[in-house]
């Protein structure tokens, strides 16, 4: 587990050099929108990006696991990785099982979440078992643990408010990565290692795209995909609906935390160029603010996405 709540310096140079990361493959943050995320990465890993370290917060945690275990199963099978298959393999994780609702939580019925919110036993809108069944019958930690690739996913503390970054080694790693992609209000907060004292939740509610921690583990050519465009348009929305308003309010605050992480990492790239650094950042999101109903949607929906996302991509990476 690795915390670190301080902004990288220059102390990041003493490290020693084979600890370092030289490419890093991003993943912010998104909910359903990390299907456009899968769209994007097949586009780079189909132009030859191989990421030493995986980050991923949220969508982009359970999309970065996806893909170390898809590497490590590879690994296992030939001995070597085929990006672009594990790309397609992400893909088709999402089209086959992301296909309507039900499929990533149920919705609880309204008088028990009024009951046990009166009782102070709140556990969210949303039972998201089913997100979490699905990635249980597709990981292999043991497998993933000795891949050559690694991964880190970020979840927020909600006792003490400390982001926290996980890897594959941790004990607990996966109640992390059900935590990075547990909504908050909507899902219920998630106990690592079955310890209450240890309550997390979307590491989306510190950061949404998790460049700074790739920057302190000396990544050196970032590629980030993040699943929000830079501004949010007025859309009519039923504000007079909890969960409506819920995730409304959640896209407002994410979108102003991804551009200022983004803003941030620029900034520092500049900085570290004219000091002569040889360090790049590129940037991949979508133009337009990106529409996907939790409650409402199809793998017709998710197939467009996964379309814009590769769109998105190549269009940068060819600029």
């Amino acid at each position: 587990m690795i915390d670190n709540p301080n902004p990288p310096g220059l102390e990041q140079a003493d490290m020693h050099p084979d600890s370092r990361v030289h490419k890093a493959l991003i993943l912010g943050g998104g909910s359903l929108k990390g299907a456009f995320q899968a769209g994007a990465v097949q586009a780079i890993l189909e132009s030859g990006f191989e990421p030493d370290t995986l980050y991923g917060i949220s969508a982009g945690s359970l999309n970065a696991t996806f893909l170390a275990n898809e590497t490590a199963r590879q690994e296992a099978e030939t001995g070597h990785i085929d990006w672009p298959k594990a790309g397609r393999a992400l893909m088709e994780f999402w089209l086959f099982n992301i296909t309507q609702p039900q499929d990533i939580a149920v919705e609880r019925s309204r008088f028990r979440t009024g009951y046990d919110t009166i009782m102070s036993r709140f556990d969210g809108f949303l039972d998201n078992t089913p997100i979490k069944e699905l990635v249980r019958r597709t990981l292999n930690l043991d497998l993933l643990r000795a891949g050559s690739v690694r991964v880190k996913v970020g979840a927020v503390d909600i006792l003490n408010g400390d982001m926290v970054y996980a890897d594959a080694q941790d004990e607990h790693f996966l109640d992390y990565v059900f935590a990075s992609s547990a909504l908050p209000f909507l899902m219920p907060a998630v106990q690592i290692g079955g310890d209450h004292r240890k309550a997390f939740m979307d590491g989306g509610l510190r950061e949404v795209a998790p460049l700074r921690v790739a920057i302190e583990d000396g990544a050196t050519e970032l590629m980030c995909v993040a699943c929000h465009a830079k501004r949010i348009v007025g859309d009519a929305v039923n504000y007079r609906s909890l969960l409506t308003l819920i995730e409304r309010v959640k896209d407002i605050t994410v979108n102003q935390l991804v551009n200022n992480d983004i803003a941030w990492a620029e900034r520092y790239v500049e900085k570290e160029k004219f000091r002569g650094h040889d360090i790049s950042l590129t940037l991949v999101r979508p133009t337009d603010p990106l529409h996907l109903d939790l409650l409402q949607f199809t793998s017709e929906d998710i197939g467009k996405l996964l379309v814009q996302g590769y769109k998105a991509a190549t269009e940068v990476l060819r600029a």
